[in-house]
């Protein structure tokens, strides 16, 4: 039975559909998303699988419906959401939609081939209008330097020329057109000396935007138009304006039929204006019934595709009238499965019931852990280290309450708390708009994902900000101080009052703060030492517990795959090596809390350093000095402590070895016996208990001798890798520490830095500083504190409980469940 504290207890069953019946039991299943078929035809070429001429009339009705969303984005039109998401259509429904999507096509394509004719029509009037236009005044320009070539600045070619121009010779002729307008420089220095300066060029820019009738991007160009003399100059322009690419324009040479042609342009233009309206029109009104329809569509063809591909997986039937597959399935919910294959059935009106049959497999079922949009998020943090063993304990339950938490401690702050809660509370409020917008971006979708997780870790730092009393670096006086310091000790030159205890201190006997930190810590110059010592200690206290937390679940996992040996051989020792060393810590460290005073200390030196105790627990074996000595007896319980630890080492090294080689023995012999009775030997009867040792028949003894010297191996490892691990793991969690002062000492640098600085000042002047440095407080503890110190906390965090907490129970060796599923296609999380 599955919960949340293990996988769902999954099975192989076997599938026979009628053939005819098959795809509506697919698209009941895929509705369901409670199975995972197996590929039956990994031997079979995939195109030459039953149904891969479905599937390519279904990748063609996809390529139809993305040239339709693309049609629809150039439109700037949004397709509606739909309320509800379509059914698997039947197969006889892919032939109206092909039909369907191909009319669509073809009025769209001849819509777009009809407005690009259109608007090719439109440039080339336009262009022709501005030759036209250019071309009257360049001639009129002419005309009056004609009437002015008494001027002495004229040079004389130039006043031949429009000479010739002006008595309309035969022998000059000219070729106006238009070109891009980045081109004229490389086109003008061309053509000068291809004619070898015997040509005569103007251009002018068009001041109006032109857009290409293919893609509709921007074009700039200019109107030109040259003067030469000859047949050979025409023919040597022509392909140097063919080259560049320029488009040529017939004129006239008289200024009547110039006037007439112009007014023919004008007219056409009016009435191409019109008729593109219209087509725009009508393209408009097409694109708006597309957009009614396109996503259920979508859905339609998207669940047929997936239909057919999970089809291809089944093999046929030797009588080609059923299909059989194979699928992984949770064992509890084969009712529902069972349920969905008679709807199937039901609709499409056979008479055959489909069977679904459990088989027997020593196959390794994939992990399936039941989620939710609340747990998602903390599953997919423990998959990122590795999915689950099939049945192992699952962190995910743990992790809800622990991952956050750990990040509380080292963000520690309540108004910085408030601010992520808060910003997580409005994504969790608007879950349901921002699930369905297309456009989140990747950085936002990211935090979206994990909108609980942040919810969580901001309500989890208010509460140890409200511990440290710490909001931006300041604290609360809720209670009142528990010390009795006078007013005037508060205001001194340095601004600092120093707290020590002692029996002549100022502490109020039996009248701690309530809860959390003494806000009088905060005006202490002594406050880094406190919180150092404070802090330092709760991050030992923290990391020995989820240590021992997660070896206690590595117990469950013993007694569920009935590993007995891993109890006695790994679990036992284990908890000894760690409660022995660190455990007494910890409890030392509660003990120094509750009974270490300021009346039980015999001198002035202070208490005895719990670091200097734990390291001569070692080096003065038997042996404590009496300045730093807790309690009466303690020599004789380090004493026997460390010579528990000292033994678990070997216990843990040598007791699987041993178990393994006395079941090699015994199968040995028990093998030697059956041979001389004439007995067969039955390999389950040579497998060791518990280890997945087993004897071959046939072998010899290295081959014990090897496979008990690969268990030895192995269990070296670990037993060095735990105990060395005790001691890192223990100093990685003092990241728990670090984290958190590097977090409040920037956040009081910031308030030092800014806003105190602003505060001081007075008068109209300290007014405006106050908004200044606000903004800029606010937006460097946003941009520092949340985002680049959270993201800190948030990683180490993460380290933490993949190494430290998961590293002692957690083997993370399957493989995830990945079911048959409409939403997870729909979504474009399945890789078939």
């Amino acid at each position: 039975m599955g919960s949340l504290f293990r996988s769902e207890e999954m099975c192989l069953a076997q599938l026979y559909l009628q053939t005819d019946s098959t795809y509506y039991c697919i698209g009941e299943l895929g509705e369901l998303g409670l199975v995972q078929f197996r590929d039956l035809n990994t031997n079979v070429n995939a195109f030459l699988r039953k149904y891969v001429n479905e599937v390519r009339r279904c990748d063609d009705l996809e390529r139809i419906l993305r040239f339709m969303d693309k049609e629809l984005a150039r439109a700037n039109i949004t397709a509606p959401d739909s309320e509800s998401v379509a059914d698997a259509p039947p197969p006889s429904e892919m032939i109206e939609l092909e039909a369907q999507f191909s009319k669509i096509e073809r009025e769209l394509g001849e819509i777009n081939s009809n407005q690009e004719r259109l608007s090719r029509n439109l440039l080339e009037l336009t262009e022709l209008s501005h030759i036209l236009r250019q071309t009257a005044q360049f001639f009129a320009e002419a005309e009056t330097a004609m009437l002015q070539s008494t001027d002495p600045m004229r040079s004389d070619d130039e006043a031949a020329l429009l000479e010739d121009v002006r008595s309309a010779s035969s022998q000059l002729s000219f070729v106006a057109g238009v070109i891009n307008r980045d081109r004229i420089p490389t086109f003008e220095r061309l053509l000068w000396r291809a004619c070898r300066g015997n040509v005569f060029l103007r251009h002018q820019e068009i001041d109006g935007e032109l857009k290409d009738p293919a893609t509709g991007d921007a074009m700039q160009k200019c109107v030109f138009i040259i003067f030469f003399q000859g047949n050979q100059l025409r023919s040597r322009v022509k392909k140097i304006c063919d080259g560049f690419r320029a488009t040529q324009y017939p004129c006239p040479e008289t200024a009547a039929d110039r006037h007439e042609m112009m007014q023919g342009v004008s007219t056409r233009i009016e009435d191409l204006t019109t008729v593109i309206a219209q087509t725009l029109e009508h393209r408009y009104r097409v694109l708006q019934g597309i957009s009614l329809n396109i996503n259920v569509w979508t859905v339609k063809v998207q669940k047929m595709k997936a239909i057919y591909h999970t089809m291809n997986l089944l093999s046929v039937d030797v009588t080609h009238r059923c299909l059989i597959g194979e699928c992984w399935c949770p064992t509890d919910d084969l009712d529902d499965i069972q349920y969905a294959l008679r709807r199937g059935q039901e609709r499409s009106g056979s008479s055959v019931t489909p069977v679904l049959s459990v088989m027997a497999t020593s196959l390794n079922p994939p992990t399936y852990n039941k989620v939710n949009k609340f747990t998602g998020g903390f599953q997919n943090i423990i998959d990122a280290y590795g999915i689950a063993t099939y049945r192992e304990v699952n962190p995910t339950t743990f992790t809800v309450i622990t991952f956050p938490f750990l990040f509380a401690v080292m963000f520690g702050d309540c108004g910085h708390g408030l601010l992520m809660f808060l910003f997580a509370l409005f994504m969790v409020l608007k879950e349901n708009d921002f699930s369905k917008s297309k456009s989140r971006g990747e950085i936002f979708g990211s935090f979206f994902s994990g909108r609980y997780i942040i919810l969580l870790m901001g309500l989890f730092s208010i509460y140890t900000g409200l511990v440290y009393n710490d909001c931006f670096s300041k604290s609360f006086n809720i209670f009142g101080s528990s010390w009795s310091v006078q007013e005037t000790d508060l205001y001194t030159s340095t601004d600092t009052v120093q707290l020590k205890l002692g029996k002549d201190g100022n502490f109020r006997d039996h009248e701690p703060y309530p809860f959390g930190l003494d806000p009088i810590w905060q005006v202490a110059s002594n406050k880094l030492t406190f919180t150092n010592s404070y802090k330092m200690k709760m991050s030992v206290i923290l990391g020995v517990i989820q240590m021992m937390f997660g070896i206690v679940l590595s117990l469950f996992n013993h007694l569920y795959f009935r590993r007995y040996i891993n109890i006695f051989g790994s679990f036992i020792p284990e908890v000894l090596f760690l409660g022995c060393i660190f455990g007494y810590l910890v409890f030392m460290i509660f003990f120094k809390w509750l009974f270490v005073t300021t009346e039980t200390l015999a001198g002035d030196g202070g208490a005895p350093s719990l670091l200097i105790m734990l390291i001569n627990m070692f080096l003065s074996f038997g042996r404590v000095n009496p300045e730093e000595q807790f309690y009466s007896g303690q020599a004789a319980v380090q004493s026997t402590l460390v010579v528990i630890a000292v033994l678990a080492v070997p216990w843990m090294l040598l007791t699987k070895p041993a178990f393994a080689k006395i079941m090699a023995r015994l199968s040995a012999t028990r093998q030697a016996t059956y041979t001389m009775i004439g007995s067969d030997v039955d390999d389950d009867d040579a497998a060791a208990s518990g280890l997945g040792v087993q004897d071959n028949s046939g072998t010899d003894a290295g081959d014990h001798t090897e496979s008990i010297g690969d268990i030895f191996i192995h269990q070296a490892i670990h037993t060095i890798e735990f105990c060395l691990g005790c001691i890192s793991n223990t100093a990685s969690y003092l990241r728990l520490w670090a984290l958190s002062l590097a977090h409040a000492e920037l956040s009081e640098v910031l308030w030092t830095m800014g806003m105190r600085i602003a505060m001081k000042q007075t008068g109209g002047v300290g007014l405006i500083a106050v908004f200044a440095i606000f903004a800029m407080w606010a937006a460097e503890t946003i941009a520092i504190l949340l985002v680049m110190e959270g993201l800190s906390a948030f990683l180490h965090a993460l380290r933490l409980h993949w190494v430290e907490f998961n590293g002692k129970f957690y083997k993370g060796e399957g493989y995830k469940f990945l079911p048959f599923s409409f939403a997870r296609v729909l979504e474009g999380g399945d890789d078939e």
